[in-house]
């Protein structure tokens, strides 16, 4: 039974969902699973009572009882009070089965009916509790869920700890929620069961806090605005939705440089002490809340004599935490410094605002201050933001300048040169290079309904389209218009011709078209003497060369990495740099690769480019993994990942590259999950390159899984892709050699040594060393599996110690471990009149090879090879010269396979010792009764016994 109070709530606000949460929650749950307790606790907004309503929810059918409870501050005063909500309803039934004295302390104390208290009937009371809660648990396990205990009464505290701490192995437990700052959760722990487990509740990530937004369906802001209401919230998710609502609500949104607005009931909520403090402490705060790194010597800049005193007074109300060890100051939480600012005048804003202006020792942050604290256009204004703002652009600080820049466009009388929207368009610019693609294309959009200049409105639809990323079938009716917009001026038909390149290869997965729109973009530049866009147009030229696998590519590189240079263009994402970091990959020069995409990543991340940023984390990630780092790899992957979801950024791409870094070094269900993740984006986005990718990631998750039936599907998917698309170069997916090994696996060697043949000759032509080899180890698959065990041993040694000398680690690995169990496979079922293979059937190389690499998945199916070879070491002999004879003219894998049943194997441990797919299995007899002319496993068996078949 269950017995509540009313827990009622706004449907809206139920959860359904536990957003960010998810690790704490299962640990939770596998705690109550268990049989122990659990104590939430966190401060104020953080979610505890989500995920404690969460888990009553989830975990409360289990129980037999349920009681609960949750206090509120204004009733913490009256005894009993608690007590009465778990137990009250419960009373009848258990009144009759406690001692006399107990039951009339309980009842007393719950009915309010005489004048019991823990001073008169102290010990009674605290056994009548006991008692009852093991009463109730002879009927069968009894969850006790108490919502907000730090405003429990007295009372009810201390029976409830008194019966916690005695319970014992009697199955009672319980699930609390307290609100804490720091470890004082110890008390409270104090008064739980002995099992209790702990868990604190901390901030939500960016990432998290936009999935609790969407998921309230606050959609309409944007990540700009997203990552303020994070910062502004601390991750805290109760703040996030009132910052979000107020957000969503509110028709005009707050100026650039201010802080977000805080919704009145978030100003009562964290503003209440301010009453306490003088005005003159109250105005040093405004001063603080107004600066973007405030210290003691910044108040007294502004005027602020007392600011030692007044701070001082302010950290004792918890308001301020003044650095220990410098003179910051920090407010306890930032939306007291938000709530603070947006609580005073506008005119007491815009006085802190022109004593800063002078105060402040940074120049962008004088002109941020002179801005705020101005009204109207000023021409002076405006030019000292646009200074401010091209500095901040030099420091690696896009985000800024973007901020900066929509400053002095406002501040920009419209006949101004630059004017108003120049300067609008360079914060767009400047967005973009941030990672801010939302607020890019807003500011475009804006630009575009008044601009008439052919320049502005041709740069404007640049924006949109970039700000578009792989999503480009979505702007698809931009590019007549931009087309039409440059008229025939090459400069600006250069830029189209560009995004028309990228459309080519994104939207029609036309590899020649993109290549033919690059060239003639790059020309165009030329003689219009633009030659950032030609840089860019060449350096895509060359990378759509690579992938094709085009004659051309090595001198087209050359092209883009001639003099001059631009230092944008060097290390762009999609500059001459990445292209030729491209190029060294796919050429086997992975030295040479790593310390081209380091640079990179260490000159993006000092510009702030993050879209760069992402890329060449993911770039970076798949140099280690090819080099065999796979640990590393993992480590990177799963941070570009991160940025790429935190800033809306190539999220299809960096899940591509993580699902083949997880499953070659971490979780491989993740791997699954994530490459599938980035298949929808493609499919979604309209991106044939990347679905291309994705899948062939998916294809190899898949073959590391034990699934190779699965794998067969999505590579070929891969194959018919690429071949539409016209990649030649194998070296680009890589996913050849996978697709064959599943291949083999099922029972299908012809089309797998298709697939190498066909590989090969592009290899070959290209000179791509690692893919011929990988295709030589399919390959020594593919001959194993015809009964050619000495060749396909001698073959998988030499690919062995080729992938070794070039450096592909993993690969060297996988192909130990083909050696060692092609090896033991032979030991097992030795051919009459084979020689041995050469060489111990152990698994020890590749496991040290696999371990050196970190590349626990694959370990994993070393440990199992080895376990279940164990087994099959020395096979039950063959009962008569007929069997051998039968068995002699199949194929390898049937032979294994019906040797397998003649020991009595059933399919599935057939399955798991020839890491087989049991479909394979399954098929693998149906082959073996048609060769052998019989028609079941019970005829196999008599074959063995030396006995006619009928």
């Amino acid at each position: 039974m269950t017995v509540r109070r009313d827990f009622q709530e706004p449907a809206r606000s139920r959860p359904d969902l536990v957003i960010g949460r998810e690790d704490l929650f299962t640990s939770a749950r596998e705690q109550l699973g268990r049989g122990g307790s659990v104590l939430l606790h966190g401060p104020a907004g953080i979610g505890k009572s989500t995920v404690l309503r969460a888990l009553a929810a989830d975990y409360g059918g289990a129980a037999r009882t349920v009681l609960r409870c949750s206090a509120t501050e204004s009733e913490s005063h009256l005894p009993f009070l608690a007590l009465a909500d778990l137990f009250g309803l419960v009373l009848d039934k258990v009144s009759g089965r406690l001692p006399a004295a107990q039951r009339t302390a309980l009842e007393s104390a719950l009915t309010g009916r005489g004048e019991s208290t823990l001073q008169r009937d102290g010990l009674a009371l605290r056994l009548a509790v006991l008692s009852a809660l093991r009463a109730l648990a002879t009927e069968g396990p009894v969850l006790v869920v108490a919502d907000d205990l730090q405003w429990l009464d007295a009372a009810s505290a201390e029976l409830l700890g008194f019966a916690a701490r005695r319970l014992g192995d009697t199955p009672v437990q319980m699930l609390c929620a307290v609100r804490t700052e720091g470890q004082e959760y110890d008390r409270h722990l104090r008064a739980s069961p002995p099992d209790t487990l702990a868990v604190r509740l901390g901030p939500l990530t960016r990432t998290q806090v936009s999935a609790l937004l969407d998921h309230r369906g606050y959609t309409p802001l944007s990540r700009s605005t997203i990552r303020d209401i994070h910062r502004t919230s601390g991750g805290n998710p109760l703040f996030a939705l009132e910052l979000g609502r107020a957000l969503a609500e509110s028709p005009a949104r707050p100026r650039p440089g201010e802080p977000l607005p805080v919704p009145t009931s978030l100003r009562a909520l964290v503003l209440s002490r301010l009453e306490m403090l003088s005005d003159e402490a109250r105005r040093t705060l405004l001063v603080a809340s107004a600066g973007a790194r405030p210290t003691l010597a910044l108040l007294h800049a502004a005027g602020r004599e007392s600011a030692e005193a007044e701070t001082a007074q302010a950290a004792a109300l918890g308001l301020l935490a003044t650095e220990a060890e410098g003179p910051a100051v920090r407010f306890a939480h930032p939306l007291i410094s938000a709530a603070l600012y947006a609580e005073a005048p506008a005119a007491e804003r815009r006085a802190v605002h022109t004593a800063l202006s002078t105060a402040a020792s940074d120049p962008i942050e004088r002109a941020r201050h002179l801005a705020l604290a101005a009204t109207g256009t000023d021409p002076e204004v405006a030019a000292r933001l646009a200074e401010a703002a091209a500095l901040a652009r030099d420091r690696g600080a896009p985000s800024v300048a973007a901020s900066l820049g929509l400053l002095a466009a406002r501040h920009t009388p419209a006949d101004s040169a630059p004017g108003p929207d120049e300067r609008r368009l360079q914060a767009a610019e400047d967005a973009i290079t941030a990672g801010e693609a939302d607020l890019a294309r807003d500011i475009a959009r804006d630009v575009l309904t008044r601009a008439t200049v052919p320049a502005e409105r041709v740069r404007a639809w640049m924006v949109v389209i970039e700000a578009a990323g792989q999503a480009l079938g979505d702007v698809d009716a931009v590019f007549p218009q931009a087309l039409a917009d440059a008229g025939d001026d090459p400069r600006l038909l250069a830029l189209v011709h560009y995004q028309l390149a990228w459309r080519g290869l994104v939207v029609e997965g036309d590899f020649a078209e993109a290549r033919q729109e690059a060239a003639h973009a790059a020309e165009l530049a030329a003689r219009g003497g633009d030659r950032r866009t030609e840089l860019m147009a060449l350096s895509f030229q060359a990378s759509t060369e690579t992938l094709m696998g085009h004659p051309d590519a090595p001198a087209t590189v050359k092209r883009a990495l001639r003099e001059p240079q631009d230092p944008y263009v060097a290390c762009h994402h999609n500059g001459a740099g990445s292209a030729r970091f491209r190029w060294l990959i796919m050429s086997d020069q992975l030295p040479e690769a790593r310390a081209t995409i380091t640079a990179l990543l260490r000159e993006v991340r000092r510009r702030g480019m993050v879209e760069s940023e992402v890329h060449f984390l993911r770039f970076l990630a798949e140099t280690e993994l090819r080099s065999g780092h796979c640990g590393r790899a993992l480590d990177l992957a799963r941070e570009s990942l991160r940025l790429a979801r935190d800033s809306g950024i190539g999220e299809g791409a960096s899940a591509m590259l993580t699902s083949l870094a997880e499953a070659s070094a971490g979780d491989v269900d993740r791997a699954l999950a994530l490459a599938r993740e980035a298949a929808d984006h493609a499919e979604v986005d309209g991106d044939q390159m990347y679905l291309s990718r994705a899948l062939a990631a998916l294809g190899y998750a898949q073959l590391v899984a034990g699934d190779p039936a699965a794998t067969v599907r999505s590579l070929r998917r891969v194959r018919e892709l690429e071949q539409s698309l016209g990649i030649t170069d194998p070296a680009r997916g890589r996913w050849h050699g996978d697709l064959a090994e599943a291949l083999v696996r099922i029972g299908e060697p012809v089309e797998a040594q298709d697939v190498i043949d066909t590989a090969r000759v592009h290899a070959l032509r290209l000179g791509r060393e690692s893919v011929l080899a990988v295709l030589d180890r399919a390959e020594a698959l593919v001959r194993a599996a015809r009964g050619e065990h000495e060749a396909a041993a001698v073959r998988l040694a030499s690919v062995r110690d080729r992938l070794g000398g070039l450096g592909y680690g993993l690969e060297e690995a996988r192909a130990a471990f083909a050696l060692a169990r092609l090896r033991a496979q032979a030991a097992a079922f030795p051919r009459a009149g084979g020689a041995p293979l050469p060489g111990p059937a152990s698994y020890d190389e590749a496991a040290r090879l696999f371990r050196r690499c970190r590349a626990l998945p694959w370990l994993r199916q070393v440990d199992a090879a080895a376990t279940a070879g164990a087994a099959v070491v020395e096979p039950a002999p063959v009962a008569a010269p007929v069997v051998r004879d039968a068995l002699e003219g199949l194929a390898s894998m049937e032979r294994q396979v019906a040797s397998l049943v003649m020991e009595g194997a059933t399919n599935r441990e057939i399955a798991a010792r020839l890491f087989i797919s049991v479909k394979t299995v399954e098929a693998t007899l149906t082959r073996v009764y048609r060769k052998l002319g019989i028609r079941s496993r019970v005829d196999i068996v008599r074959l063995a016994a030396g006995r006619r078949t009928t």
